[in-house]
């Protein structure tokens, strides 16, 4: 069987305090857009548990890769001998605070309850998808929601609106743990605005553009350029980024917007036009 993994942006992010177990307790409301990784995953008869083939090289391999993780999981809850194949094609960049990772194992986690017919409602399969990773268990449901805890608590919603974006990162990524690690001590930068953004009938705000723009100040100079633009109505850097977003105006011409963004900002800048879902 063949599923696609979808990626996330981040509409807000609050962090509100950093817990005992060294995550951080957030508030953050997510959506899954129209932007996929390709898993194929079938029955097979290899001594193997999980064969694993990914098209990039630089995806992990074994028990530090999370879709191989999630497989193990699964089999083990469920005490399931039997072994998959599993061939997966990246089209969501790495380090680029879109989750690809995290949906991904979460895809595989929902496959292979069809495949083998398990039939776990989606709560045991997010309760499951807890340990692998603190944006897994989102994915399962294939929704909006918002997530507080370390983002593991979901409560599926919809959005007012389906919004039409413009993702662009650049060619370095940003870790996760320094970004939260940063969070508590980093300053605003002057004549950056990080204030709530009102668009499309959505707030939009990420407290980790604070500590992130402190060190990776080109991403704050695209937030500001995308700003400028006449066919952008908000933008924002996704969870810790590198990704730093618009939402597009209606009827905006998003591929003149696409050749102006690497001419004037960075002419290997990854685009990718989408929408949420």
């Amino acid at each position: 069987m063949q599923v696609l993994a979808p990626a996330k942006i981040n509409l807000s992010l609050r962090v509100l305090q950093r817990r005992s177990d060294g995550f951080h307790e957030i508030e953050t409301l997510i959506a899954p857009i129209s932007l996929y990784d390709e898993i194929k995953i079938e029955r097979c008869t290899s001594k193997r548990k999980i064969a694993f083939r990914c098209n990039d090289s630089s995806v992990p391999k074994g028990e530090a890769n999370l879709v191989v993780r999630a497989a193990n999981m699964f089999f083990k809850e469920m005490r399931i001998t039997s072994c998959v194949s599993i061939e997966l094609k990246k089209s969501i960049p790495h380090g680029a605070g879109l989750g690809g990772g995290s949906s991904d194992a979460a895809s595989t986690l929902l496959a292979l309850n069809e495949l083998f017919d398990t039939t776990l409602p989606r709560e045991a399969l997010a309760k499951m998808a807890e340990t692998i990773g603190s944006d897994v268990p989102f994915f399962i449901f294939q929704s909006a929601a918002l997530c507080k805890g370390r983002g593991e608590l979901v409560s599926p919603s919809r959005l007012r609106e389906k919004l039409s974006l413009l993702l662009l990162k650049p060619e370095f990524n940003v870790p996760t743990p320094w970004a939260y690690s940063r969070w508590l001590g980093s300053r605003e930068i002057p004549g950056i605005p990080y204030a709530a953004q009102a668009f499309g009938g959505q707030t939009f705000a990420n407290d980790l553009e604070r500590p992130v723009f402190e060190k990776f100040v080109f991403l704050a100079g695209i937030k500001m350029w995308l700003l400028k633009q006449p066919e952008v109505g908000a933008a924002l850097m996704s969870g810790s980024g590198s990704t730093v977003f618009a939402v597009l105006r209606e009827d905006a011409d998003s591929d003149r917007l696409v050749i102006r963004a690497k001419a004037e900002l960075d002419l290997e800048l990854w685009t990718c036009v989408c929408n949420t879902r």
